[in-house]
């Protein structure tokens, strides 16, 4: 009996330990990139995530100094890259940008973060 609960205890820890890294929806990279100075003003934001996304309770923001939001329409899940979340931009100033997201990955969980970049004068 108490080999059956070890066994059983230690395939619950196994399962366990191996969901967080599965259970939320992570920046992976993006362009422009995280913190990055780019010397053109990019036509979108593109984000890849660690996980499939739930494309009707996900988006992007993205404002200058001032507040303003400088993105043409909602963010899309890019057709075939389930993984993949795209914004249009307003012609972009030199200046620097925050890019405000928020996900749900395809299990429900919700992670939202934000980060900036620069275009340069």
């Amino acid at each position: 009996m108490v080999r059956h609960l070890s066994r059983a205890a230690i395939a619950v820890t196994l399962v366990l330990a191996g969901s967080p890294a599965r259970a939320h929806a992570f920046l992976d990279h993006a362009i422009p990139a995280v913190g990055s100075s780019v010397p053109t003003a990019p036509m979108t934001v593109t984000i890849w995530y660690t996980q499939d996304l739930e494309p009707a309770f996900s988006g992007i923001a993205v404002t200058d100094a001032s507040g303003k939001q400088v993105t043409i329409g909602n963010a899309q899940v890019v057709a075939g890259h389930p993984d993949e979340l795209q914004v249009r931009l307003q012609p972009l100033p030199p200046g620097t940008y925050t890019v405000s997201w928020h996900v749900v990955s395809v299990d429900t969980h919700p992670t939202q973060g934000k980060f900036t970049f620069e275009v340069k004068p």
